[in-house]
């Protein structure tokens, strides 16, 4: 079943229009696309720093954030339909390349496209686990994809994919952001939310590798040891789908896993990163960072040695979510001189780059769709 779906899916995502080979950027501004970043604002007047750091650093992407009604000063950049259109317009129109626009829309508690602003309602992956019916959940990621295709973001966030092994998880169990326990349910289900959104030309993202689904802590808010919770089949669902071409990339997550390094945690890690994920389960897709601002990394690696660390251990892009206007410019200079000075090697910010591209390329036709 998974088979044939796959070689569907291939199909319908390769019909897109290719964007065409580009000559190769410049070194900062292959830099700058392996950066994906959130910003403040509901609109991208020509004075927003953003604009700078798309046209000057070729910045790769941007994270759309819903606001909160409690708090009329917080940041984020969602607050209707119309004001949605008229942003993620601005921000490709600002683009020299095309721009990823990215946002989590997996449905239920997670869900930045809210009801209350306009947007349609959503059904979390657990309720749609528990009614295990995939056509259901074929419906209702194709919703979201529409919606999210209708208002110009090509990069969602989803599907969870992690095993619900601990229902009291903060992080996964609690918010009802897993299917199921079993590998091979969370496997047909996650399926069919990639299948709606390439239908749509809209790429997708597993997460969080290599299994956030047992722990008892959230990496959001300090370190978290999976070690003794942890087992070898929360890797099924990403294996089954990378197997079956259905992983357009791939988010890790901050967690530390002694049994996979004893050192570092996965998103920092080569032997969790290259060996396992690109070695041992064949991924050649984007590696994509949780952010490197939740407290999990923050809070134990300065800056500049997480950056360092992560683009070593295997991370294409790099999100990064802390609203400072000068962050994308610093990033890539720091980038930029850890090339020169050879502590890291230009061909692995080729290898990203050309991972990147490839990932945008299949995203040309909605990248150029009014």
């Amino acid at each position: 079943m998974i088979g044939l779906l796959a070689a569907l899916l291939v199909l319908s995502w390769h019909r897109s229009k290719p964007v065409p080979p580009s000559p190769k950027l410049p070194l900062q501004a292959r830099i700058g696309q392996m950066l994906l970043v959130c910003f403040d604002g509901t609109e991208l007047p020509l004075s927003h720093p953003l604009q700078r750091d798309i046209q000057t650093h070729h910045l790769g992407g941007v994270m759309l954030r819903s606001r909160s009604p409690a708090i009329p000063a917080a940041s984020g950049n969602i607050v209707s339909p119309q004001q949605l259109r008229a942003l993620t317009r601005s921000l490709q129109a600002a683009s020299p390349t095309p721009l990823l626009i990215a946002v989590d829309q997996e449905g239920g508690a997670v869900c930045r496209l809210k009801q209350r602003d306009g947007f349609p309602p959503t059904t979390s992956f657990a309720e749609l686990g528990r009614r295990n019916d995939p056509a259901l959940t074929r419906q209702r990621s194709t919703e979201i994809a529409q919606t999210l295709q209708r208002y110009g973001i090509n990069f969602n966030f989803s599907p969870v994919v992690d095993l619900n092994r601990n229902p009291a998880n903060p992080v996964i169990g609690a918010l009802d952001r897993s299917f199921s326990d079993h590998p091979e349910s969370v496997t047909a289900h996650a399926a069919q939310v990639v299948a709606a959104h390439r239908n749509y030309g809209i790429a997708t993202c597993l997460k969080h590798f290599p299994g956030h689904g047992s722990s008892a802590d959230d990496s959001h808010h300090g370190f978290v040891d999976i070690s003794a919770s942890w087992t070898n089949t929360e890797l099924l669902p990403f294996a089954n789908l990378i197997q079956a071409d259905l992983a357009d990339s791939i988010m890790t997550s901050h967690v530390y896993n002694g049994r996979l390094d004893p050192a570092l945690p996965a998103t920092l890690s080569s032997p969790v990163l290259t060996d396992l994920l690109r070695g041992k389960l064949g991924f050649t897709g984007v590696i994509i960072s949780d952010d490197l601002k939740m407290d999990a990394i923050s809070a134990f690696y300065p800056y500049a040695e997480a950056v360092e660390r992560a683009i070593i251990a295997g991370v294409d892009i790099l999100l990064i979510c802390d609203n400072n206007e000068a962050t994308v410019n610093h990033t890539v200079s720091l980038i930029h001189d850890l090339v020169l000075k050879g502590r890291i090697n230009e061909q692995r910010i080729d290898e990203a780059y050309r991972r990147i591209s490839r990932l945008k390329s299949r995203l040309y036709k909605s990248l150029s769709t009014d």
